[in-house]
């Protein structure tokens, strides 16, 4: 299949759901492709990524339970070290270790970056490695010097497959930054006519 995410998605079952539900012919084209696609990394995608202040990373257990943790930081926190990887440094947190657990049994991880002020997302398939402090120089380069926040290890992954999401019921949502940028220009126009008012002077008393 040359759709690289569909080829780890799409099972039987999916297919055979498609097919009953009427969306399987349009899904098939991307099995058409001449050649793999949506499994290296692009300007767009590591642009979209670079942008992103956080992150929803699933992996299993041996249970067979999934597991979805919240990963955040400064914004850019996630770095594209090549068109096949990524990776960010992994600050102490609660100190469950659920998902760095679950990887090191099964490296299969499932990413979500959101944008929801402009209602986009990008889910990508990987594989993760964990990295441990002795790797200085991989951490060097998942390092971020100006955010303070114990670094415990560094995770990659290697990307398996991608899919860009319609956006589709995708709620705005916007960051305490972005509410500011959208009012700075009302608030440099209320703190004018404040200035404007406090410049006039007073009437008269009694009039």
């Amino acid at each position: 299949m040359a759709h690289k995410f569909a080829d780890i998605t799409f099972t039987p079952t999916v297919k055979d759901l498609q097919t009953q539900m009427g969306s399987r012919s349009s899904y098939a084209r991307w099995e058409e492709a001449p050649e793999a696609i949506n499994h290296l990394l692009t300007g767009a995608e590591a642009g979209f990524i670079a942008a992103r202040d956080s992150v929803y990373m699933a992996s299993v257990g041996e249970t067979g339970w999934p597991y979805i943790q919240h990963r955040g930081g400064p914004i850019g926190f996630v770095k594209v070290l090549d068109e096949h990887t990524l990776g960010f440094a992994d600050f102490r947190g609660n100190r469950q270790y659920i998902t760095v657990g679950n990887v090191t049994n099964n490296n299969r991880v499932s990413l979500f970056f959101m944008d929801y002020a402009n209602k986009r997302r990008l889910k990508l398939l990987g594989r993760a490695q964990i990295i441990g402090t002795e790797d200085t120089a991989t951490l060097e380069r998942l390092a971020l010097p100006d955010y303070r926040a114990r670094v415990e290890r560094g995770i990659l992954i290697t990307v398996e497959g991608f899919d860009w999401n319609c956006p589709q019921h995708i709620t705005e949502r916007f960051t305490l930054a972005e509410v500011s940028a959208m009012a700075a220009s009302l608030t440099t126009r209320i703190a004018e006519l404040e200035a404007e008012l406090a410049a006039r002077p007073l009437p008269p008393v009694g009039s």
